[in-house]
């Protein structure tokens, strides 16, 4: 997806991202034979589009460009974006439109609820924009959208992949009693990135509230994924294992980074499939309960049958102590 106005039916024209408007256009490295996905064109796909557009909701699936859409949106599969499709943050790797978001829509909720119940999902994955101009950064918003789900699709478990509610005192334990099943919080990079890559953000902020969600409730799984191809180096990302590990994270993300325009950072290597496996291995002998490492690897792909992979790997360890 190389979105660089929106376009979307009644809205004025404006740059998607006006903070990377006027930024030179970075070099692009030629995609290597493993990244390949297929166009969304099956009957699924078209038919979860639907239900999204007819509810009128945002998905994290389209907003972010992600590769996986034809895949997932044929199994009915798709991550739903609260609070608008405007953050107020402006990350070098994201492609979610950047500016001043709209006001909250009190019926999202519940459209999220009849939308999940329509698709009859088993699992569903939820995620927001950050909303730093709200005063809980949208945390009671997440509250109302969980019981929305749980009042329409009582059997559907419940993953929310949420902002860091950095300066928003309250909002994650507002978030966390409303008891999700997967709490996930994405790094999504190592530290020495972040002033280039994530700049709005604080790493050890991002541990210390992942640490603070099983302090309050150990019951709650917990997750965080990171890019590779941002310029890291292996040992940076072996010790951010370490720091997930001591907040004590159950599950780990590694996908590789896709430049969505010439204007956003650019990728500095794509990771081979050796390397993903080299990465999942080692992080598995540092205690992750699950771990998914591949260059298509995306925070909320194939979420539901690794929540149950999930529940499996604690039993077994509980069984074992």
């Amino acid at each position: 997806m190389v979105t660089l106005l929106d376009t979307k039916a009644g809205a004025v024209l404006r740059p998607r991202h006006p903070e990377k408007a006027h930024r030179p256009d970075s070099a692009q490295l030629p995609k290597p034979d493993w990244i390949r996905v297929r166009a969304p064109v099956s009957a699924g796909y078209a038919e979860t589009r639907e239900i999204v557009q007819s509810h009128k909701l945002v998905t994290v699936c389209e907003e972010a460009g992600c590769p996986n859409i034809g895949g997932c949106w044929e199994q009915k599969h798709a991550t739903f974006m609260i609070m608008g499709g405007i953050c107020t943050r402006a990350c070098a790797f994201c492609n979610v439109a950047t500016g001043l978001p709209h006001a909250l829509d009190p019926d999202e909720p519940a459209s999220v609820g009849r939308a999940v119940a329509k698709m009859g999902l088993n699992h569903v994955v939820i995620t927001s924009v950050d909303r730093d101009d709200l005063a809980d950064g949208g945390a009671q918003h997440f509250v109302e959208t969980i019981r929305a789900i749980r009042a329409a699709a009582p059997l559907t478990t419940i993953e929310i992949l949420t902002p860091d509610f950095l300066r928003k005192p309250g909002a994650l334990e507002t978030v966390v009693a409303a008891r999700p099943d997967v709490f996930n919080h994405n790094l999504e990079t190592v530290p020495s990135n972040y002033l280039t890559v994530r700049p709005g953000a604080r790493y050890f902020h991002s541990i210390r509230l992942l640490q603070r969600v099983k302090e309050l409730d150990p019951t709650i799984f917990t997750k965080s994924g990171i890019m590779v191809g941002l310029g890291e180096e292996r040992n940076e990302v072996l010790q951010l294992m370490d720091d997930l590990r001591t907040a004590d994270v159950d599950f780990l993300t590694i996908g590789q980074y896709l430049q969505p325009t010439k204007k956003h950072h650019p990728v500095k290597a794509y990771v081979t499939p050796e390397e993903f496996k080299s990465y999942e291995t080692v992080a598995y002998t540092k205690g992750f309960l699950v771990v998914a490492a591949s260059p298509l690897t995306r925070s909320s792909h194939h979420a539901g049958a690794d929540f149950q992979r999930l529940k499996a790997a604690r039993l077994a360890r509980q069984a074992a102590a």
